[in-house]
């Protein structure tokens, strides 16, 4: 039995036409190979998909078609897709990097949106921050409690980089996931539809944040629900390749044994179940509309405990780079030749399941 979100994105998908008000491909450069990105949410490792995404937009054999993004996937997401609107490979190369510079701590951000910034990317409770709320006592009392303003600089610090009347002007998928609080199901924000309270509401920690409410629906991080999405790529009816740049670890091979570890595996399984989910319906449905390729930060030489969430130096940005650029370049060369012909991962999404 699938999950009943799933199967009704799924009859969406199959359904003449795809979804109302999508806007027809950009043709590319037909020597160059299509892929589109499935990004998941991480925390300060979200860096490691920046490195990723730079090291994509400079190889001229590639051509990045559509966008899914979760959490600070998601951020990623409206930064590479605004960039690509704006000034092509070259100005999303600067402009995620200008992203990440500014969010690093030293970086150009006033200190209200650092504070948000940290928690984003930190992904839990944190001691040491620039605002009282933000602080011990979200451990113990809702944001409904602490932050009775109910203010979210957020917003304005996504403006700050994208042009989302721009963005909503592109004609690639792109699709971010958020969660639906009453129905626990996710919501799939198409291009047409984002705005700068989608991607808030993609990264609205509930510990954080009150709900994000849109159209009188209050949301929740994407990551509970969709991290990342899959099943939208389907809508196209063309076979489509599919990278996901997955940050949370697939296994551990030490059972944890402390509070810290038990808390960091715990929330490590609960962002990977949407996606196991995912890639399971794929698999049942026999979907062959879908080639799968997957870069796992952990299996590059980037196995980090989640207090490295907490880390916002600049420097260690800088060192998830690099490892993302390297994973990369191993991807593309043991399987560029696959891009296009067949998946290079199973969809049984167990480790040992990957192809060669």
């Amino acid at each position: 039995m699938l999950p009943p979100w799933l199967n009704k994105l799924l009859l969406e998908v199959r359904r003449p036409g795809g979804e109302p008000g999508m806007q027809p491909r950009r043709r590319f450069f037909r020597r160059r190979k299509r892929l589109n990105l499935a990004l998941q949410g991480g925390g300060a490792h979200g860096a490691f998909t920046w490195g990723v995404l730079d090291q994509l937009l400079a190889d001229r054999r590639i051509a990045i078609g559509g966008l899914s993004g979760t959490s600070a996937g998601a951020v990623n997401a409206v930064m590479l897709a605004d960039g690509l609107a704006q000034g092509g490979p070259i100005e999303a190369q600067q402009r995620l990097a200008d992203f990440w510079r500014a969010a690093s701590r030293g970086g150009t951000l006033p200190d209200l949106q650092r504070a948000v910034v940290e928690r984003l990317f930190s992904l839990l409770p944190f001691q040491g921050s620039a605002m009282p709320w933000f602080g011990d006592l979200s451990r113990f009392l809702s944001p409904y409690d602490v932050n009775p303003l109910n203010i979210n600089p957020l917003k304005d610090l996504i403006e700050r980089f994208v042009d989302f009347e721009r963005l909503r002007a592109g004609s690639d998928e792109l699709y971010i996931a958020a969660t639906n609080v009453v129905t626990g199901e996710p919501r799939v924000f198409a291009r047409s539809e984002i705005t700068p309270e989608v991607v808030m509401a993609s990264a609205c920690l509930p510990l954080l944040f009150r709900a994000v409410e849109i159209d009188g629906v209050p949301y929740w991080d994407g990551g509970y629900s969709g991290n990342p999405l899959l099943v939208p790529f389907l809508r196209s009816g063309a076979p489509e390749d599919v990278l996901i740049v997955q940050i949370n670890p697939r296994e551990r091979h030490k059972v944890p044994t402390t509070a810290r570890e038990i808390m960091t595996r715990v929330n490590e399984i609960t962002f990977n179940a949407p996606l196991i989910a995912e890639l399971r319906a794929l698999e049942l449905i026999g979907e062959r509309r879908i080639r799968l390729h997957r870069i796992v930060m952990d299996e590059h030489g980037a196995s980090f405990d989640g207090r490295s969430r907490f880390n916002n130096d600049f420097e260690f940005f800088t060192l998830l780079h690099k490892l993302g650029q390297r994973a990369t370049r191993r991807f593309l060369d043991a399987h560029f030749k696959d891009i296009g012909r067949r998946s290079t991962i199973s969809m049984r999404a167990e480790p040992e399941a990957e192809l060669v």
